[in-house]
């Protein structure tokens, strides 16, 4: 099997399963002779910053030495970032020599289909499990209860990212529903480290959750934060008189950093071995696309961001209030049609000087001419473009800033047509 029959044969899955409940990936797993059986994990689950906390995690647990698998979504440039292991991508050959080995199982359940997120967990897991992982760092696809990557046992730890509204539709309209969605990662006996600036409808259910199953909930100070210098390319600051640098902007991302701590602190008591040189060093290499990440430092200076819900909203426009003032900023601007579309542009669109809109390549996503219609209530000049390639040409003229936002799927169009622009 090549690597692009092994995509054909994940995509051609259906994205939502037809019912909740884990039974899909408990089979698909047996069948494969329950590798997640063999495996420590880092559970974490959230509405946003999943990423990112994930990647703190995982960085600093590999300049531990550990070998640290790390499973994440969505992709932006290439498929096979989901499935990582001390940095490293899987390999084209092996992620088809897994899909290989799952592909029968899944075939065979006929009367339940398999989905392509239970499929690709399934292969992760089997994945991690030949590779003899030390631990995964394992990111909830979407809720918790019924996400397939619940279907392992208690974690070392769960750590619980900022909670807010997004997939209403699946997963409640209302804070507090969806934060028992996500809750349901929380085991029996577990140890859950809490989002430091968490909303107190959210941390009033685990509140609740954590002692009905026994769990320990670890929620961090943060009294004594001291911000010692933020701009665009890293954050300073100082908590229970320890120095910390991380190489992102935005309050937010420190305090995904301090949820971060709040693990190490949870998986030094079941024996793992983390010390401050280890932490300040895998801070300091953490990397994540499309996540506030700077393209270029030069002119023009380049952001991008893929978050899309309100709370991401807010967390961009601290960051452009703080760091973008006076600058002459054109937007590149795309986003699905099922979130809170309104409630984000709102947020940003006022900063923006021009506004270039696309449609992403997905089938859930806004037309390029609706969203520039909806734009233009806060910024006159918005316009749709037809592609990515014309929409990059056209934002880098006359400018002295370009912000990328609104969508991962987008971003994950844009980026490398950014980066090979940059290159010439």
């Amino acid at each position: 099997m090549t690597y692009e029959q092994a995509l054909e044969i994940i995509s051609g899955r259906t994205v939502f399963g037809s019912r909740p409940g884990l039974e899909r990936i408990n089979r698909l797993l047996e069948g494969l002779g329950n590798p997640h059986k063999k495996l420590k994990f880092v559970h974490v689950a959230g509405t946003n910053g999943k990423g990112t906390t994930s990647t703190y995690i995982a960085s600093v647990l590999q300049c531990c030495g550990y070998k640290v698998g790390l499973y994440t979504s969505p992709y932006v440039v290439d498929f096979r970032e989901r499935f990582v292991i001390n940095g490293e991508m899987i390999s084209k050959e092996e992620l088809a020599r897994q899909v290989e080995k799952v592909a029968p199982i899944a075939d065979d359940m006929t009367d339940d289909p398999v989905t392509e997120f239970t499929f690709i967990t399934a292969l992760a897991f089997n994945w991690y499990a030949e590779q003899n992982c030390d631990i995964v760092v394992l990111e909830v696809g979407l809720g918790g209860r019924f996400d397939a990557t619940n279907a392992i046992d208690c974690p070392e730890a769960a750590v619980i990212t900022s909670v807010a509204l997004d997939h209403t539709g699946v997963l409640g309209d209302t804070v507090s529903q969806i934060a028992f969605e996500k809750a349901g990662i929380v085991k029996e006996g577990g140890s859950v480290a809490m989002y430091p600036d968490q909303n107190p409808e959210a941390l009033e259910v685990f509140k609740k959750v954590c002692p009905e199953r026994n769990a320990k909930l670890y929620c961090p100070d943060i009294s004594t934060l001291e911000i010692k210098k933020s701009d665009l390319f890293g954050t300073d600051y100082i908590l229970e008189g320890r120095e910390y640098h991380i190489p992102f902007s935005g309050i937010h991302q420190v305090y995904n950093s301090i949820n971060a701590l709040t693990a190490f602190e949870i998986l030094r008591t079941k024996g793992f071995n983390i010390s401050d040189i280890n932490i300040a060093e895998g801070f300091g290499k953490a990397r994540i696309a499309a996540r506030m990440e700077i393209l270029s430092k030069d002119f023009p200076l380049i952001l991008m961001d893929g978050g899309h819900n309100e709370d991401c909203a807010i967390a961009l426009e601290k960051v452009i209030n703080n760091n973008l003032k006076g600058r002459n900023i054109t937007a590149i601007m795309g986003m699905m049609a099922d979130k809170d579309v309104d409630s984000y542009l709102n947020k940003v669109v006022p900063y923006f000087n021009k506004v270039i809109t696309l449609r992403p390549e997905n089938p859930r996503s806004m037309s390029a001419a609706e969203l520039a219609e909806l734009a233009k209530a806060y910024c006159s000049d918005s316009a749709p473009a037809a592609t990515v390639e014309e929409a990059v040409s056209a934002a880098l003229e006359n400018t002295d800033c370009v912000v990328v936002c609104g969508s991962f799927y987008m971003a994950s169009e844009v980026r490398p047509v950014i980066l090979e622009k940059l290159t010439k």
